[in-house]
């Protein structure tokens, strides 16, 4: 049995997909084997500068998917939601390898497009690679458990002024494990902004708030609020390797010691389940 896990990089240009590749090459039980960028991206076709020196390894364009995933056993995507589905219909469509991807910001129809191709393959979507915020979700629907007409949620997120969606896709994934838990959907209890004379707070509703500045990596703060107490879940990410490294931690329990997991929707708590 091949213990190493092989693994092929959607978006290594990006914040993320830079990080996911350096965790990749330091590590002992991985290897970079292929790398992917847009078909109109500038890097195709040329080295990623020093990052990938100790490998050599040549970036390709999107529409040379097949070849950079050859000698793959996992497809890491930290690219956009367009790429994201394009090539999880295309793995889905040759039965694999399996895909797990950290992309955020995705349509309706993006999502169903995505659930499609966990019916021909092994797929993990994470709102957030970091196992410190898989711990989170699974606390905040613990929490949810509380009576939604003693507890009101609120939900307050940070990031880099650099980051283009909002909320986050945590924030959003936090969220639904709350409405989950409450027996509602987040489309039906979400407040996602609030302005002017709103009028009392509505019963069972989770609201959201966003903030912007400098280069904080990201910060999650979910308050359950009583009126004589509070409890607050929250989790704050120092470095962006922690991203990198759950996005590993994905791609071993993934590959299962080289069995590879069944065809599927998974999550970053199937991860932290073991």
């Amino acid at each position: 049995m091949n213990d190493r896990v092989n693994i092929a990089v959607l978006g290594p240009t990006g914040r993320l997909g830079q990080a996911i590749c350096k965790a990749i090459i330091d590590s002992a039980d991985c290897a970079l084997t292929g790398a992917v960028v847009r078909a109109d991206s500038q890097r195709a076709g040329h080295d990623l500068g020093e990052l990938l020196d100790r490998t050599r390894l040549g970036v390709v364009a999107e529409t040379e998917l097949e070849a950079a995933i050859a000698d793959a056993d996992i497809v890491i995507d930290a690219s956009l939601p367009s790429m994201t589905v394009a090539a999880a219909q295309r793995l889905a469509a040759r039965g694999g390898p399996a895909l797990i991807t950290g992309v955020t910001g995705l349509t309706a129809d993006q999502e169903e497009r995505l659930e499609a191709a966990a019916k021909q393959i092994p797929l993990l979507k994470a709102g957030n690679f970091s196992l410190g915020v898989a711990l989170a979700e699974s606390l905040v629907a613990q929490a949810a458990a509380l009576p939604a007409r003693d507890w009101d949620i609120e939900i307050n997120e940070t990031h880099h002024r650099m980051k283009t969606d909002a909320p986050s896709g945590t924030a959003v994934m936090l969220g639904r494990a709350a409405a989950k838990k409450r027996g509602v959907t987040l489309e039906e209890a979400g407040v996602w902004s609030r302005r002017g004379s709103t009028g009392p707070r509505e019963l069972g509703t989770i609201g959201f708030s966003v903030n912007r500045g400098g280069s904080i990596v990201g910060e999650h703060a979910v308050r359950f609020i009583a009126e004589l107490e509070e409890l607050t879940i929250s989790h704050k990410a120092y470095d962006r390797a922690i991203f990198a490294k759950g996005a590993l931690e994905a791609a071993r329990w993934m590959a299962n010691g080289g069995a590879g997991r069944s065809a599927g929707a998974y999550s970053m708590q199937n991860v932290i389940a073991g």
